[in-house]
């Protein structure tokens, strides 16, 4: 089922439901934001039907369930919501509730992503870092924590590597030499920054060979992108889940230092020597150290 078709369909099947699945749809309709984003056990609770109404609802929609017809409702929403918008998903959450649901929802986001798992378009990826002259990342907003970590990490294996500074009079600064034999890699989620398209549709237009990561096809950058690596990405309130996100970029890092493992090995252990001479670091029992990167 087309995720745009949902509301279309509940009108068009409506006369044929229960009347608890009545309740559901007229709930759905009018708090879809809401409903997209809660359990088959609250929804039922809120509505005052059972969870396995709730369940059979999804049934009578042509789902194979409720986290079928919930993901078809996160995919309709998630580009629309504002901020106050995303905060008010978890207003009902129990105090309690909130660390445990929190995890939940992470851990189910890395187990879409790891369905979603492209290895070839991945290790596609990983040869072009290898035979492009220099590395561009983009990520605005919240995703620039993912640019920077990737540009931290990419630096001790490549000597191209090049971060696009947030701003966008700097990003086209920064990016105004790249070329055909470059490749950019765009990072961007729901929602979606104007700038961080704008700059990748320069790159693109430039010649360079550009690769999205983003959470799916219909995303503004994957339209952009020669290669697109899928990271699943449910925001939990007016703050961005990036645990899958990072996850994904953790696996390009580490395939790519595999790829040069006696380089990265010998750069290491000059900075581990650097850092120690130099007491960069702290053990847990406050004394000094260098044996981890510096954070």
């Amino acid at each position: 089922m087309e995720n745009a078709d949902l509301l279309v369909r509940i009108n068009q099947n409506y006369n044929s439901f229960s009347k608890g699945q009545k309740l559901l749809a007229n709930y759905i309709m009018e708090n879809y934001d809401k409903a997209a984003f809660i359990t088959a056990s609250r929804m039922g609770h809120t509505v005052g039907v059972s969870e396995s109404t709730v369940v059979r609802f999804a049934y009578a929609l042509g789902y194979d369930g409720y986290p079928e017809l919930q993901r078809s409702l996160q995919e309709l929403i998630r580009n629309r919501l504002t901020a106050v918008q995303r905060i008010r998903l978890t207003s009902d959450l129990e105090k309690d509730e909130i660390l445990t649901n929190i995890l939940k929802s992470d851990v189910a986001n890395l187990r879409s992503t790891i369905d979603a798992a492209d290895n070839a378009t991945f290790n596609r990826v990983v040869d072009a870092l290898f035979t492009a002259e220099k590395v561009y990342i983009v990520g605005m907003k919240s995703a620039s924590l993912l640019a920077q970590f990737l540009g931290y990490y990419l630096g001790f294996v490549l000597d191209n590597v090049v971060v696009v500074n947030a701003s966008f009079g700097d990003a086209y600064e920064s990016m105004i030499r790249i070329g055909p034999k470059d490749i950019c890699i765009g990072i961007s989620f729901p929602r979606y920054s104007t700038r961080t398209v704008e700059a990748l549709s320069f790159a693109k237009s430039m010649g360079a060979k550009v690769t999205a990561i983003t959470d799916g096809m219909l995303s503004p950058i994957a339209e952009l992108a020669d290669f697109v690596l899928l990271a699943h990405s449910d925001m939990a309130s007016f703050a961005d889940s990036l645990t899958a996100p990072l996850s994904l970029i953790n696996a390009l890092i580490v395939a790519a230092s595999l790829r040069r493992q006696d380089d990265v090995y010998e750069r290491l252990d000059q900075l581990e020597r650097l850092w120690k001479r130099q007491k960069v670091y702290m053990s847990a029992h406050g004394g000094a150290g260098g044996s981890e990167r510096e954070r």
